[in-house]
């Protein structure tokens, strides 16, 4: 096969003949690219003869780290994902892999497989919770591991340049219902003691195949919302850090007297959480209770949180009490995964809903589905207690939900690099930000900026979308959470490849 090109015009000869490859849809920890919609004009950045090309540069590259050749593959419920992941195999194969296909799977249940299979090697199509017309590939060859930066970039070369190993002696074979043996594990023997009903929401995407099915397993009385499975995603994307998601499940609880709401992602590896009085839970303020729910029965657990989570997990005197210790790392999913592994924390969470557990919780991989049996639990073993109460018993922080203003992903390092250089020079300098001095800057993840009282604001580059990230959170009022806002922004508003939100405070 001839290099990939960058750029190629669709409905043309050259589309259909030529590998098309846009080399930013390699990002820190997996691939995602725009394969274009019916109502977009933008251009495609892969066709399928581009896939073809990323499954021969996976199946080279899983080979030449020593992993073999064998490997798990899945797709989610979108209308392309299916000939996305033969175009995958197809790759593969020519590269000597022995592929175990699972069908239409959650991004856990691939990982699951990688262990009931004994495959070291993980290929799952998913956009995760991407608007439609966006595809992906989650990649790891090293269980319960997903790629970093390094493997991202070595598959990116082989790829770009064409550098494969095309063995041509590869194998396929399909597992029929792996979904029964993934939620069989799932469930194991749990039943339990209090009687919950739970809202569990999918926005249609591939959790409405499993997740109300494991709720019921497990003694719940389940109010299933947007479970059908439409890849058209006709009411809201499946993102439970939506606000349309999180305000359907609000609705959906309070109307049907539900103890919790259980929100899914589009491939089942988040979880949102709506309390029984309709409150929405951010998830790093979810994290914060489930920490104190195992450090109780864990005296100087570790835990691991990104840099966009609330700062309870330092100062919450329940946590410091129980001698729980918390490190912030980089936000993503493959960065909070390798932490968790490499401290041997009890688990890890994200505020975007991803949360890592290890044993005897889970196996260090994000499931969207084991997060909301920790939730349930937690209930279980609080039989006085609503979601709400556990809630009211945090301390109050005024929080903003995760903000996305566009930056396209070829500038957007330089935006954030940009950010920190200036908030570093004026923190050098005594200057005011946000109405005061700069008490610390870190900056192992874009800028996270806190004042004296608290307050503080993040800043980063998005690894999946072309936006920046940017969180905001005060634990003294709800106007120094808006001056910290404000300051961030004037800030960015000073980049003029800097966009509109997605959605604001």
């Amino acid at each position: 096969m001839m290099k990939p090109l960058p750029e190629i015009a669709p409905n043309t000869f050259e589309f259909e003949t030529r590998a098309l490859v846009k080399p930013t849809g390699f990002r820190e920890y997996d691939a995602r690219w725009w394969f274009g919609h019916p109502a977009s004009s933008k251009p495609p950045e892969l066709n399928l003869m581009g896939v073809q090309a990323l499954g021969m540069g996976l199946g080279t590259l899983i080979r030449r780290l020593g992993a073999g050749p064998d490997i798990v593959t899945g797709h989610d419920f979108r209308s392309y994902s299916l000939s996305i992941k033969l175009a995958l195999v197809s790759g593969l194969l020519a590269a000597g892999a022995r592929v175990k296909d699972i069908g239409l799977a959650l991004s856990p249940m691939a990982y699951y497989a990688q262990f009931a299979l004994q495959c070291p090697s993980v290929a799952m199509v998913t956009a995760s919770h991407n608007d439609n017309g966006w595809t992906g590939v989650k990649m790891g060859c090293s269980r319960p591991l997903t790629f970093g930066p390094e493997e991202m970039a070595a598959l990116r070369d082989i790829v770009l340049e064409g550098d494969f190993d095309l063995k041509g002696d590869g194998a396929y074979e399909f597992v029929p219902d792996f979904r029964g043996r993934y939620l069989d594990d799932l469930a194991g023997d749990l039943h339990l003691t209090r009687k919950l009903k739970v809202v569990a929401a999918c926005g249609n995407g591939t959790a409405g195949a499993f997740a109300p099915q494991l709720l019921r397993r497990i003694g719940c009385e389940v109010v299933p919302l947007d479970v059908e499975l439409d890849h058209s995603f006709p009411r809201y994307n499946p993102n439970p850090e939506d606000m349309k998601m999180l305000h359907a499940m609000r609705d959906a609880v309070l109307h049907h007297g539900a103890d919790v709401g259980l929100g899914f992602d589009g491939d089942g590896d988040r979880c949102g959480v709506v309390d029984n009085e309709g409150a929405e839970i951010f998830a790093d303020k979810v994290g914060v209770m489930l920490a104190r729910d195992m450090s109780a029965g864990h005296p100087g657990a570790k835990f691991v949180v990104d840099v966009k989570s609330t700062g309870l997990f330092a100062s919450d005197p329940v946590l410091k009490r129980q001698g729980a210790v918390t490190d912030y790392w980089k936000t993503g999913h493959s960065y909070i995964k390798r932490r968790v592994n490499e401290l041997n924390a009890v688990a890890g969470f994200e505020k975007s809903g991803h949360f890592f557990f290890n044993p005897p919780y889970g196996r260090g991989y994000d499931d969207g589905l084991i997060t909301g049996i920790a939730i349930l639990r937690m209930l279980d073993r609080n039989p006085g207690k609503s979601m709400a109460d556990l809630y009211r018993d945090l301390p109050l922080t005024f929080g903003s939900p995760t903000m996305s203003p566009h930056c396209g992903d070829e500038v957007k390092y330089d935006v954030v690099s940009r950010v920190t250089d200036r908030l570093k020079s004026m923190q050098a300098n005594g200057a005011e930000f946000a109405g005061g001095a700069i008490e610390s800057l870190v900056t192992v993840n874009g800028v996270r900026v806190t004042a004296p009282d608290g307050t503080w604001g993040l800043v980063r580059a998005s690894s999946n979308k072309p936006e920046l990230v940017v969180v905001v959170e005060s634990p003294v009022s709800e106007d120094r959470k808006r001056a910290m806002f404000a300051a961030v922004d004037a800030l960015l508003r000073e980049n003029p490849e800097v966009g509109a939100y997605n959605q604001t405070i």
